[in-house]
């Protein structure tokens, strides 16, 4: 039985077809694909466990893909190929859901050691033992259901924002460390860790989302030198 479903979106057939063999040889079943729209008629038939995606694709751009594949398949990992190395594409992957990324030229060995990385952390993410948190009758976020409502009002979440939120929901009254939401929440390894501005970015604009007055966060607090905890009570 392969080790895997790897799903590689490239429209460079030479680097497709190499991604293929090496990976292929590794123990991983893998289909192809050269631009988005082959991609997301591949997605519910060949059911992948991981995407591996490259940012420049024909027609729709790898960031649209990246958007489509997470508002159908929240879970599921992607892995950006990407020649460009300037930190505002890797910082734009990240931000619309992408779990990782390799700038090309890149050690096939590097790639396939963050593949079951990749693999790894999503095979040891449980469910969130909350499913519903409240905060003083102003917010209300449903994990099941992926909803959240403040002050009444329906308002629009990414799924990585989810996923932080849920985080923090599972260790209540916890100061929750930058680095341990990018190695949970976004699954990089502890000697891989990116910039944590990523994290600050995110809490960011959940805090604009969220908070009254967000000068003054009183549901997302920092935690001088240490981090970040959520104010928040958690109910069944």
């Amino acid at each position: 039985m392969p080790e895997a479903r790897i799903l590689v979106v490239e429209d460079d057939a030479s680097i497709r077809s190499g991604l293929r063999v090496t990976l292929e040889l590794d123990g991983f079943s893998v289909e192809e694909a050269c631009d988005g729209i082959e991609a997301m008629r591949i997605l519910p038939v060949f059911l992948p466990d991981i995407v591996l995606l490259d940012l420049m694709l024909p027609g729709k751009s790898g960031f649209d893909i990246c958007r489509e594949l997470r508002s159908q398949r929240a879970e599921l990992p992607i892995l950006m190929l990407t020649a460009r190395s300037d930190e505002a594409s890797k910082v734009a992957g990240l931000t619309l859901g992408a779990d990782d990324y390799v700038t090309k030229p890149f050690s096939l060995a590097e790639l396939i050691a963050r593949i079951r990385n990749l693999l790894r952390r999503k095979a040891m993410r449980t469910p969130a033992v909350v499913d519903v948190v409240e905060w003083q009758g102003r917010i209300r976020i449903d994990f099941k259901q992926f909803r959240c409502w403040v002050d009444g009002q329906p308002i629009d979440l990414s799924t990585r924002e989810f996923e932080i939120l849920r985080d923090f929901a599972s260790h209540p009254g916890e100061v929750v460390r930058r680095e341990d939401l990018l190695e949970r929440v976004w699954g990089y390894s502890p000697d891989n860790l990116p910039s944590t501005r990523t994290v600050d970015n995110f809490l960011m604009r959940l805090r604009q989302k969220l908070e009254q007055d967000q000068t003054n966060p009183q549901l997302l607090t920092s935690v001088r030198g240490a981090g970040y905890r959520l104010e928040i009570g958690a109910s069944a």
